[in-house]
């Protein structure tokens, strides 16, 4: 037996550890010191992830189709917050058009065209991501699929024709992959399918002060500013105004002219992406991991 003081001795001659507190307590109060530790946690961890995904970068997935062949639903894109200054659509959770903030940016910076960029839908508050195709002054036009940017058809060259599955769909459909070059050596991919679509021959646009026009790379399957639903009525084949009361309703509208207060980051990187390549008659498939934009 050990003397009154001493620390009892384990069977092989070393001391025994002492009871700690962790045996004195109940499951109710060892409940609580956890649920204490992870509230102290996530009151460090919340702030830096809000802070950090309000300046710096945030994640976002892509949901549609609108920007295949460059983006495929499931792509889990890196955007640079920092990009074009901060304004209140740039808080995390589209917080900012709920709270009272004022309209503007600072550190502002006009996007370049061709940048694909992550903006809020000036009609339904949708979260949205397509193409920087028209800059405030230009003039845009899409004649027989050809854009014309300015009077000047984009330089654009057919690289190849695909087969693939849309996203949730069974049946396959084919598409003509064109790559399409700007005066300043920035180029992309885009998706035609049938000609003749809705979007290949458009009204002369010109764009306002302080606005975009955007537009998807997969041609016949984005909801952009070719499409009058989001505009001001043409006059003389020109649709060069905004403000306009819609002619249809706010969901089925497309982006029309984009306010450039709208945006809230450019899309840098793709991280990773759940997307399963469904290209057919043996295609390659383009690289989907950390690739950039």
């Amino acid at each position: 037996m050990a003397e009154p003081g001493e620390i009892p001795m384990a069977s092989d001659g070393e001391q025994a550890a002492p009871k700690g507190e962790e045996d004195h307590l109940t499951f109710g109060e060892k409940v609580k010191r956890e649920l204490r530790e992870w509230g102290a946690t996530l009151a460090v961890f919340v702030p830096i992830f809000l802070i950090f995904s309000t300046l710096l970068y945030e994640q976002r997935v892509i949901p549609s189709e609108s920007m295949v062949p460059t983006l495929q639903v499931g792509d889990r894109v890196a955007v640079a917050k920092f990009a074009y200054g901060y304004d209140r659509y740039s808080l995390p959770f589209s917080w900012g058009r709920y709270l009272p903030i004022g309209k503007g940016r600072i550190f502002a910076r006009d996007p370049k065209r061709g940048e694909v960029v992550v903006f809020e839908h000036p009609h339904t508050g949708r979260v949205m991501i397509k193409r920087v195709i028209g800059l405030p002054g230009d003039r845009i036009q899409m004649i027989g699929e050809e854009l014309y940017i300015n009077g000047e058809p984009i330089e654009s060259t057919y690289d190849r024709t695909v087969r693939y599955k849309p996203h949730n769909e069974t049946r396959s459909v084919t598409a003509r992959e064109y790559r399409e070059t700007t005066d300043d050596g920035k180029n992309w991919l885009t998706y035609r399918q049938e000609k003749g679509d809705r979007g290949d021959n458009t009204v002369l646009f010109v764009v306002p002060a302080g606005h975009m026009f955007m537009m998807g790379d997969n041609r016949d399957n984005s909801l952009d500013s070719r499409f009058l639903s989001g505009h001001c009525p043409p006059v003389d084949g020109v649709v060069d105004q905004v403000g306009c009361p819609l002619s249809v309703e706010a969901e089925r509208a497309s982006v029309g002219f984009v306010p450039m207060d709208h945006l809230i980051g450019r899309g840098e990187t793709v991280i990773m992406t759940l997307h399963r390549c469904k290209l057919e008659d043996n295609a390659a498939c383009k690289k989907r991991v950390w690739r950039g934009l």
